[in-house]
């Protein structure tokens, strides 16, 4: 976990050296640990349970700058791995970071360059629901782009129903509800209703699915109360 932990801060440091940290979002798990700095003094338990370290890039991506982020993370250890489809990660012992990017329209299965980044991106649905709701936290000495835990959590509901691994739907479903009952005992009740009445009718109808499955009756009263 220091491991883990310390090369994280070694990668935000860069980010954050080269001017491109304020321009990108972290999402993924890594979010439930940097979450312990919004949720303060609220009995929030967190933990580092996984390699991914997943970068949202927003679009269109406003920087004059061009960085080349396999060549700056390189000295640390990480190598390049190519993906079938064309994206591309980069590889440690101890992380794994890829590069997200918001699907647009009926989207694609094409990776999309970022040549201003060095980096290829993987296009996923639902990511501009996280654009739309983030976050600006304090953490260490650096300042990160969350999506906000209300997000986070109705985002990985919605997401879970798409993956084929049954441990990847089991761990993000986890994740969604931890989140969601730390907001909860937050007393942010109404953002999470107001979050979910933003997003489509087929999302919600998806989220409420995972939420019927998993029998989470306190959420399920917030999103769905009773005329």
């Amino acid at each position: 976990m220091e491991k883990k932990y310390d090369l994280c801060l070694e990668i935000l440091k860069r980010f954050q050296q080269v001017g491109i940290l304020d321009k990108i979002i972290i999402v993924g798990s890594w979010c439930i640990y940097f979450y312990k700095d919004y949720f303060q003094n609220k009995n929030y338990t967190s933990s580092i349970r996984t390699r991914d370290i997943d970068i949202l890039v927003p679009l269109p991506f406003r920087s004059k700058k061009t960085i080349n982020i396999p060549e700056l993370l390189k000295d640390l250890g990480f190598i390049v791995d190519f993906h079938r489809e064309g994206y591309i990660r980069l590889l440690h012992p101890e992380l794994i970071i890829e590069f997200l990017v918001p699907e647009k329209g009926r989207g694609t299965d094409k990776p999309i360059h970022l040549p201003q980044l060095g980096i290829k991106a993987e296009a996923l649905r639902y990511m501009s629901f996280i654009v739309d709701n983030i976050i600006v936290l304090s953490v260490n000495n650096f300042t990160l782009n969350l999506p906000h835990p209300a997000a986070f959590a109705l985002h990985g509901l919605l997401v879970s129903s798409r993956r084929y691994e049954e441990w990847k739907k089991t761990k993000e479903k986890q994740e969604a509800i931890h989140v969601l009952n730390a907001l909860i005992n937050n007393g942010e009740e109404e953002t999470i209703k107001r979050l979910f009445n933003s997003t489509p009718k087929k999302w919600k109808q998806k989220i409420i699915g995972e939420l019927e499955e998993l029998e989470e009756i306190d959420v399920l009263r917030i999103l769905m109360p009773k005329k």
